[in-house]
């Protein structure tokens, strides 16, 4: 399929008040930085050497110890030095997703698939069955394989997609939230499985994870996301909103996840519509998701109302980076010189108000003034950070989405 060529200038990083100390936001410095500081601090705070990775940190820094380990940090920080060990090329992120993902096949032969949380040994703590962390175990599945080549990861995705097709297909489309009929059922289990499935395809070329990422973008264009372009959150079990302020709630964050999504579908299958819903979604949440208050930085806020009125002007990081993602598809698969040029002050803006750049460590979320809140840090969180790094760098380069 043609791709646009990438548009000359877009991106020259610089933190033109010179408030982004100590980091050179060139391509060249966002990609030493990544490599040479960011992954190689989290290798080093994260790895835990009684099984997994250390899941929570406390403001200051310091560790927060628990006895057990999450589906959901363990794939995601697998994933991440995974991807981040193939495209550097360093020894030291390889095994530390071969650490991680090694707990996941051990938890999958023990309990004869990945719990919701387990012991250092693999042995299930909550033996619970749980979509959105399901989904992370095939994301890690196919960037292991990619890093690696061990067949063990494809081995441990087909296991847990029969899982999931036997036990959490839901009658109206989709799947339940786990095991248990949890209720409201949500798009974000549905969204990270598309993510997932296209990971899978790259890898593999299976025409199964294409036809399972088409039913899941399908059904988002008939149940998530509403004739204005806004993408609901919490629905019921027959896919319908569900009533008051959380039926109503919009997530910029995920708005713009969808973007960089639907863009890559388009990319796998040729489906025209998965570009017009990007649209839509985009332009939403260009126009109303963004923190439009006279002092403020225009930073994406954490959710909104479906007319657009803002319910919660704080800010995660992760939203930044979704962002950030959404305009490199933008500019990557429409040749949108806009966005071309949002890209690097949003990237400037995120290194300015979230990243402690000589740590690799992060604020989680700033107040509705932009201060940051004395809040937990999670290490899953990475995940986001890495992967809006890593695309933005990809675009830069013009190299091929895999």
């Amino acid at each position: 399929m043609m791709r646009p060529a990438p548009v000359p200038g877009a991106f020259a990083f610089a933190c033109q008040d010179g408030s982004c100390p100590m980091l050179d936001l060139t391509p060249a410095g966002l990609r030493s930085w990544t490599y040479e500081t960011l992954i190689p601090a989290w290798v080093e705070r994260a790895v835990d050497g009684k099984g997994g990775y250390v899941e929570e940190f406390r403001p200051d820094g310091s560790s927060v110890a628990a006895p057990d380990r999450s589906a959901l940090a363990t794939a995601r920080l697998a994933y991440t030095f995974a991807h981040a060990g193939r495209l550097s090329g360093s020894t030291a992120a390889l095994e530390a997703a071969r650490h991680g993902f090694a707990l996941l096949l051990r938890a999958q032969e023990i309990n004869g698939f990945v719990p919701k949380r387990f012991h250092p040994d693999g042995t299930a703590s909550v033996a619970r069955r749980d979509l959105y962390d399901l989904a992370f175990v095939l994301f890690a599945s196919a960037h292991y394989h990619a890093a690696t080549g061990e067949k063990a990861a494809l081995g441990l995705a087909d296991a847990t997609m029969d899982l999931i097709e036997r036990e959490l297909t839901h009658p109206t489309g989709g799947y339940a939230e786990d095991d248990l009929g949890t209720l409201p059922r949500r798009q974000n289990p549905h969204m990270h499985l598309l993510e997932a499935f296209h990971a899978l395809a790259d890898v593999t070329g299976g025409q199964r994870w294409l036809d399972a990422a088409d039913r899941i973008v399908r059904l988002s264009a008939e149940r998530f996301i509403d004739g204005n372009g806004t993408l609901g959150e919490f629905f019921d079990e027959e896919w319908q909103p569900v009533a008051g302020a959380p039926g109503r709630l919009r997530e910029p964050g995920h708005q713009f996840e969808w973007v960089w999504l639907l863009h890559h579908h388009h990319r796998l299958t040729g489906w025209a519509k998965a570009v017009e819903l990007a649209g839509g979604l985009y332009s939403f949440g260009l126009s109303r998701g963004l923190d439009a208050t006279p002092g403020h930085p225009p930073l994406v806020l954490d959710g909104i109302e479906v007319d657009g009125a803002v319910v919660q002007p704080t800010k995660l990081l992760w939203p930044q980076t979704e962002f950030i993602k959404a305009l490199g598809a933008r500019l990557e698969f429409l040749g949108d010189a806009e966005a071309g040029a949002l890209l690097p002050r949003h990237v400037e803006l995120l290194f300015r108000h979230f990243v402690d750049a000589p740590s690799g460590r992060w604020h989680n979320q700033l107040g509705a003034d932009g201060a940051p809140l004395p809040i937990a840090l999670p290490s899953r969180v990475l995940y986001h950070l890495f992967l809006c790094l890593a695309e933005t760098l990809r675009v830069a380069d013009g190299t091929r989405a895999r």
